[in-house]
C-alpha cells in the first residue's frame, strides 16, 4: 500500500497553537483513527478544539502529554 509520506518539524521547535490530527497522531505515535476515537468518545488524555468542522489538537497539550517543555 502507498502511503502518504510527510515530514514533520520537531515537537520541541513547533510554534503553532494546533496541529492536524494526522501531525498529532505521529508526534503521540498512534495511528490518526485512534485520535478520531478519542475525539468522538472524548475518552483520550488529549481533546481536540473544533475549528469549521475540523479537529485541531493544541500543541500545548501535546507536549504537556509528552513531557516536553
Amino acid at each position: 500500500i502507498w502511503e502518504l509520506r510527510m515530514s514533520f518539524v520537531s515537537i520541541d521547535r513547533l510554534t503553532r497553537p494546533t496541529v492536524s490530527t494526522r501531525e498529532a497522531a505521529f508526534y503521540l505515535n498512534r495511528r490518526p483513527q485512534t485520535l478520531y476515537i478519542w475525539a468522538c468518545r472524548e475518552s483520550g488524555p488529549l481533546r481536540p478544539k473544533r475549528i469549521q468542522g475540523r479537529l485541531a489538537w493544541p500543541v500545548a497539550d501535546i507536549k504537556k502529554l509528552l513531557g516536553v517543555d
